[in-house]
């Protein structure tokens, strides 16, 4: 039985018209770029407002790893995030392209920094950036970043980016960061660029509702709720209107039907989400005919 959720108050019942996307499908769609360039035209196509992918540079060798209990390893493959949205942007003119998430503390802030506003550039301002902190610890240890202060230097990579997307020469002197009289050019369409945070944890909270534009919950709807409750509470004790943190959740076929996950989308309307995108991985789907498929069927239940 699905659990009764708290719904949005009267005053808030007239749902803002919701974006809907869909996550790319990294680990299934190969690597083929015409199969990325046709998922990417087709989602364009059938009318999404986004199209999302996550984020991995390494997977574990589970062959040396007993005991690995991640949810990617070595051989799940994973187009870098940047890299695919400047080659997607050449053959799409609408769609926006969202990270979510990229695992910030894990690269150099500046690097991101320059590489999303390339793709804002390249795409017309298309560019926005879901982050986390990540829970691969095979990844920090070899790109060589510190895998036990990962939370609290992300918020001062936030601070750091919005600073090199709007001024042209930054000086910056933080805890785990120094910049000295320098910028990145060219600057991104968008100044800054949007940051939504990604995350169940109360501290993921607490920082998308001070710094984030958007939060990416993780899980069902009713699982949700009461994080959500918390995330509003936040906002207003930071004296910022509900609507300045877009709610962007992701729907997927995981132990359910195409019936099930149809009355998520409802539940998620119901409690006020903003964005919605659609996950096919890990059900059975494989290349891009098939996804295509899927997301084409996907549209048919909005």
């Amino acid at each position: 039985m699905r659990a009764t959720l708290p719904r949005l108050p009267p005053a808030a019942r007239n749902y803002p018209a919701m974006h809907y996307g869909v996550v790319f499908p990294q680990i299934e769609i190969g690597a083929d770029p015409v199969g990325c360039r046709d998922f990417a035209q087709a989602a364009e196509g059938l009318g999404f407002d986004g199209l999302m992918t996550y984020d991995h540079v390494l997977g574990a060798d589970t062959s040396v790893r007993p005991g690995w209990s991640g949810w990617y390893q070595m051989e799940d493959m994973f187009h870098e995030p940047f890299v695919l949205f400047g080659h997607l942007a050449a053959v799409t003119e609408r769609i926006r392209f969202v990270t979510g998430i990229l695992i910030l503390p894990q690269r150099q802030t500046a690097l991101v920094a320059k590489q999303a506003a390339e793709v804002d550039v390249l795409s017309g301002g298309r560019m926005t950036l879901g982050i986390g902190v990540g829970w691969n610890d095979v990844e920090f240890e070899a790109l060589g970043q510190n895998f036990r202060d990962r939370g609290r230097r992300c918020e001062e990579q936030i601070a750091l980016m919005r600073r090199l997307w709007t001024e042209e020469s930054v000086s910056f002197e933080g805890k785990w960061h120094r910049v000295s009289a320098a910028g990145i050019n060219p600057l991104p369409v968008q100044r800054p660029i949007p940051v939504w945070v990604g995350g169940a944890a109360d501290p993921v909270l607490r920082r998308a509702a001070r710094i984030g534009e958007g939060w990416l919950p993780m899980g069902k709807p009713e699982d949700n709720a009461a994080a959500l409750e918390s995330l509003r509470g936040y906002l207003e004790a930071e004296e910022r209107d509900g609507g300045a943190c877009a709610i962007v959740p992701v729907v997927d076929l995981h132990d359910q039907g195409w019936d099930d996950l149809a009355r998520d989308v409802e539940d998620w309307r119901a409690l006020g989400a903003t964005h919605l995108y659609f996950d096919g991985m890990k059900v059975g789907i494989k290349g891009p005919a098939e996804h295509i498929a899927a997301i084409e069927r996907f549209r048919k239940l909005l």
